[in-house]
């Protein structure tokens, strides 16, 4: 091999990514994609609010084992559970919650049984991301736990985000 071919740059391998489909016109690999990377999975169970990153794949503690259906007569004896989909971004003054929407579920562990509409958790997943925040549907006690697990977390975060958060969660 020559010289001038050890020093030409190999092409950048390019990642695959999840695409939202819109009207505009694709631009290239990879064009429309989001980057969930900055999306935390808040679990709503019991009162308790915690984070369960395995909620991304349908696969958090609460989820495991249980066989869902979109049926919620199926599921006559679940206790409802949510998985709130948590938005963080950044600008000049730093990170903070930009995006919230919860999702209802119903959990029947002795059954392992489970009602959720997949459908609604992609939807809520992208509201959040395009900082939105549904949170109306949560009840008071759920609305604490998140609020609390939010300032907690990171007390800076919750300072910087916008009142609406802090109204919704607020009751």
């Amino acid at each position: 091999m020559t010289e001038e071919q050890n020093n030409t740059p190999k092409p950048e391998k390019k990642s695959l990514s999840l695409n939202v489909v819109s009207g505009k016109k694709h631009r290239g690999f990879g064009a429309g994609s989001i980057d969930l990377s900055n999306v935390a999975c808040v679990m709503i169970d019991n009162g308790e609010a915690y984070i369960d990153v395995g909620a991304m794949h349908a696969k958090s503690k609460i989820e495991r084992g249980i066989k869902f259906t979109s049926n919620k007569e199926d599921t006559p004896n679940g206790r409802q559970c949510w998985i709130v989909w948590v938005a963080v971004d950044r600008d000049e003054e730093g990170s903070f919650y930009a995006g919230a929407t919860a999702c209802e579920m119903l959990i029947d562990s002795e059954a392992r049984r489970g009602w959720k509409i997949l459908a609604d958790h992609v939807n809520r997943l992208d509201y959040s991301i395009k900082r939105r925040f549904m949170l109306d549907n949560l009840g008071e006690g759920d609305k604490a736990a998140l609020r609390k697990l939010l300032m907690e977390h990171n007390a800076e975060w919750w300072e910087r985000s916008p009142d609406e958060l802090k109204n919704a969660l607020n009751g």
